[in-house]
């Protein structure tokens, strides 16, 4: 080899060698901070967390522990579990009269009432069968939860509607399908979104009429549609089809699909932040990260960070920046919370 072709050789190498520096020091999307142990729990799967941000406080089901794990926002640090639910799934917080409220399918069906500060059970709102998905609305003071369907032998599912103010049931909301997987509200507007699992379909609601004004169907696009997130300046809906693996793009007022996102794996929570206008599909192997361009409808992948054992459940707080996921107990390893710093 002459010195020339020595010498081109070396310049290529080190060319080569700055571009994988360079490439190793460009930052993720996120940053692992800290982890919180969660100590005393067993195996077994976790479902949704709910925030008191007066209180900076997360609340978390512990499904399978039959326990609400409550969590310092401030220390980042355990500091109470809520026993007396025995299959706890999704939960709602008034911050102004300081209640929780646990959607529990363990028997009897129903959404029990707990004072935020002692924790002590105040009362129960019997429900239907399945109670499981549910979402609270500040704004009205109602808690949306969704019951009945395949489990209770019924074609259709229902979402009573609790009013907070009063601890009753006010009223239901029908919709056609038998299982019902994640639910959605406008904030400037009163529809609701709501996926209808098996047949691949999203029930729009209204929720002054508190029924459903149109269904948009996308069964030729996925099935078994789970996890859903919304983001209302841009009118754009994503909803995760687990069957093939994609996350659909919709425009929320026409229901016109817009676009899909590749996403295999084993996913249960999305999350749009319109902050920084990032989605975030929390699952396994991967948590997904795309961010939203300036323009268009386009969608680009900013990372993919590897997840732990079963880390499908995950919780997003604006005011912090931060992201929380939850990876289950798993052998001799105890059960955590990874909270996650959003990288700009």
């Amino acid at each position: 080899m002459t010195k020339k072709s020595m010498w081109f050789v070396n310049f290529l190498a080190i060319v080569a060698l700055h571009a994988i520096q360079a490439h190793a020091q460009v930052p993720g999307p996120l940053k692992l901070a800290q982890t919180i142990p969660l100590s005393g729990l067993k195996d077994g799967d976790f479902d949704h967390f709910a925030l008191d941000s007066a209180g900076q406080r997360l609340f978390l089901a512990a499904e399978e522990n039959s326990t609400i794990v409550v969590i310092d926002l401030r220390t980042n640090k355990l500091i109470g579990k809520i026993a007396g639910a025995k299959a706890p799934h999704s939960l709602g917080y008034n911050s102004e009269s300081k209640k929780l409220y646990v959607v529990d399918d363990g028997g009897p069906n129903q959404v029990e009432i707990f004072d935020g500060t002692s924790f002590k059970l105040l009362g129960t709102i019997p429900v239907g069968a399945h109670a499981d998905v549910s979402i609270y609305d500040p704004a009205s003071k109602l808690f949306y939860v969704g019951n009945g369907g395949r489990q209770a032998k019924e074609e259709s599912t229902s979402i009573s509607v609790v009013d907070t103010t009063t601890d009753k049931k006010v009223g239901d909301i029908k919709i056609d399908g038998d299982r019902i997987e994640s639910i959605r509200l406008e904030d400037k507007g009163p529809r609701m979104f709501v996926n209808v699992y098996y047949k691949g379909v999203v029930a729009v609601v209204d929720r002054t009429k508190r029924s459903v004004i149109a269904t948009w169907s996308y069964s030729q696009e996925g099935k078994n549609i789970g996890s859903m997130a919304f983001d209302e300046p841009d009118h754009r809906l994503f909803v995760h089809a687990r069957d093939p693996g994609k996350v659909l793009v919709i425009d929320s007022d026409s229901g016109k699909l817009i676009t899909s996102l590749p996403c295999q794996g084993d996913y249960d929570d999305a999350i749009f932040d319109s902050g920084t206008r990032r989605l975030y599909l929390i699952g396994t192997p991967f948590l997904k990260v795309w961010q939203k361009s300036a323009e268009g409808d386009r969608y680009d992948i900013l990372g993919q960070v590897p997840t732990a054992f079963h880390s499908i459940t995950g919780f997003f707080v604006p005011s912090l920046n931060r992201l929380f996921i939850v990876v289950n107990h798993h052998g001799s390893t105890d059960a955590v919370v990874q909270v996650y710093e959003v990288v700009p």
